[in-house]
């Protein structure tokens, strides 16, 4: 079959890129021409990139810091046009978008209302698609934690084939709203993970976040100084960090979490790459990820690497030294058999 994967694949963001990427070979490798849907938008790629460059907003970058993100920025452009993209169109008026067999929006947070320049964009929720199905595939609401969707929203999810989520956030709103309860499966990352060859040099803690709290960041800090290690700050700027690795690309992050003696984010994706890869994991909550975080780590078990201001500050030093459990493992190991198969009977089509 043509398989189109609808989600954000040019944002400039680590998690972003490999999500999608992800998808589109797990689909791929079951066989399928799979490509992403190309959209575009001036007034979202003039967001996305303003956001790139002044990512600590209402902090300004220094000149320094803009040229490196600049470089981070050019290294994701690259990465972007080499992915399987299919004909370009315009994001709000579709028309143009080449016709495929079917449609697999997501993952990434394609219905979050709230986004701040995808939020309510009807395209994620499948108008105007051409295609002769369309499914959603770990689809989140992100952060958007209404007590119901509006009857306009409600009825697009209804009108699709079928539907999978990837947290506990989204299952309930979709529940609610179509009175069916959707399937739960695993981000991209967690169900097709990259195959990098990891970054070499002296043992690190990767740091991955902006706006980290100072709490966490003193713990982090304190924690890798008592083990002799140096901490790493990939994508943002976090000045309490040993290094800066501020135009890291795709690849780049990948590289470094793989080659990581332990990681520390407040990042979904974070979380992600750190546990797919068996790394010591803290993660503190930020307001904009905390139901994410939070649910990702009950869905796998992984409760224990997500750590608070009131615990004991040894916390952080404990879990940036513990490996990942084999309950957690075993656990990952379980939920990608069960996606593989909510994937492959997706493809498949109605029986």
């Amino acid at each position: 079959m043509r398989v189109g994967v609808l989600t954000f694949h040019r944002c400039i963001n680590y998690g972003s890129y490999w999500q999608a990427r992800c998808l589109t070979e797990a689909i791929a490798a079951r066989g399928h021409d799979a490509v992403l849907l190309d959209h575009h938008s001036r007034d979202v790629t003039s967001r996305e990139w303003r956001y790139a460059f002044q990512p600590l907003t209402p902090d300004r970058s220094s000149r320094a810091d803009v040229a490196q993100y600049g470089r981070k920025l050019r290294k994701f452009v690259q990465a972007f046009d080499a992915l399987p993209l299919s004909a370009p169109f315009d994001l709000d008026n579709p028309r143009a978008m080449p016709p495929v067999d079917l449609a697999v929006i997501g993952s990434d947070e394609v219905l979050n209302l709230s986004h701040p320049w995808y939020g309510g964009k009807p395209i994620f929720w499948g108008e105007g698609l051409a295609a002769l199905r369309t499914v959603t595939y770990a689809a989140s609401f992100g952060n958007y934690a209404a007590p119901f969707v509006e009857p306009q929203w409600s009825a697009r999810l209804r009108d699709l084939h079928a539907i999978s989520v990837r947290d506990d956030n989204s299952r309930g709103l979709v529940a609610g709203a179509t009175g069916r309860e959707p399937a739960m499966v695993l981000d991209p990352v967690l169900l097709n993970p990259p195959q990098v060859i990891p970054a070499g040099g002296d043992p690190y803690v990767l740091v991955y976040g902006h706006h980290i709290p100072a709490w966490f960041a003193e713990r982090v800090q304190a924690a890798a100084r008592g083990r002799g290690l140096r901490t790493i700050s990939v994508g943002y700027r976090n000045d309490w960090a040993d290094e800066q690795r501020l135009d890291a690309g795709p690849q780049d992050f990948a590289a470094l979490v793989t080659g990581a003696g332990a990681v520390a984010t407040t990042y979904f994706h974070g979380c992600c790459f750190a546990l797919v890869n068996n790394k010591p994991l803290a993660c503190a909550p930020s307001d904009y990820r905390w139901t994410k975080v939070r649910d990702l780590t009950a869905l796998l078990g992984a409760e224990r690497h997500l750590t608070l201001e009131d615990r004991d500050p040894g916390d952080v030093g404990a879990l940036l030294a513990e490996p990942v459990s084999d309950a957690v493992r075993t656990r990952i190991a379980e939920l990608r058999a069960q996606s593989a198969a909510w994937l492959d009977a997706a493809l498949a089509g109605p029986a």
